[in-house]
């Protein structure tokens, strides 16, 4: 089931604002925010991990007193040291997923703790009704056409491996937005090589079909799967591939 509450009690003696600056931190280490631009609004900021609006202030607080956060009359921005430019994954996460600046598209991402769909269990290796990280994504094209649903279900070998995956689990209440378009990218600085299998399959008597995705590591562990379902009637599915040259 999802989680009924934003987040867990912190731990005894530390205050909830010290784990959102913790999380914030992480998030802005990860690149999330380049350094420089301006952080999202406190009300952006309080609805992505799920607490209110004072909680944010008094955790960016924190982060301008530790020197990780600057505010000035146009807002707060990240001061951290730029992260190496690395090149992004090839892959799209999840399968399907819009360009977020594309023309009229509007999409939403959540989470939640929750028993993955049986057949997402038997691929991850989970045993029945075990709870993990489960991805929803929504996105309709300009006018509600070409819309695309997909569900995604994480491994207990990404969670034990990728920590920008693993800090969602405390805010995985099904509420708060929750893109991970850079899940892969995690993965592949965490040390997994991906490899991925996607199968196209139309679904009977609807305009629609259906595509699962399914995620290994180099050593043949699973680490996520995804089932997106698209209404193809007046859109179009488009796969890009880029392959090494030799040598």
């Amino acid at each position: 089931m999802a989680r009924t509450t934003p987040h867990d009690s912190p731990p005894a003696g530390e205050p909830l604002y010290q784990r959102i600056a913790t999380e914030l931190l992480g998030e802005l280490r990860d690149g999330t925010v380049p350094p420089g631009e301006r952080l999202p609004g406190e009300r952006q900021l309080a609805e992505h991990f799920g607490v209110s609006r004072e909680t944010v202030r008094q955790a960016l607080e924190l982060l301008r007193r530790d020197g990780h956060v600057a505010t000035d009359r146009r807002g707060s921005h990240a001061t951290l040291p730029a992260a190496p430019v690395e090149p992004p994954s090839a892959l799209a996460f999840p399968v399907g997923s819009r360009d977020p600046g594309g023309p009229g598209a509007a999409d939403r991402a959540t989470v939640t703790w929750e028993a993955p769909p049986p057949a997402h269990a038997e691929a991850l290796g989970l045993a029945p009704h075990r709870p993990t990280l489960v991805h929803r994504y929504e996105s309709a094209g300009s006018g509600g056409h070409g819309r695309r649903t997909a569900v995604t279900s994480f491994s207990a070998v990404a969670l034990a491996e990728v920590e920008e995956l693993a800090r969602y689990r405390y805010r995985a209440d099904g509420t708060c937005a929750a893109q991970l378009r850079r899940a892969y990218d995690w993965m592949r600085r965490a040390g997994l090589t991906l490899h991925h299998r996607d199968s196209i399959t139309p679904l009977p008597d609807t305009p629609s079909v259906r595509v699962t995705r399914l995620v290994h590591d180099q050593y043949a562990r699973p680490l996520e799967i995804t089932d997106l379902v698209v209404d193809a009637q007046q859109d179009a599915l488009v796969y890009e591939f880029t392959v090494p040259a030799a040598g």
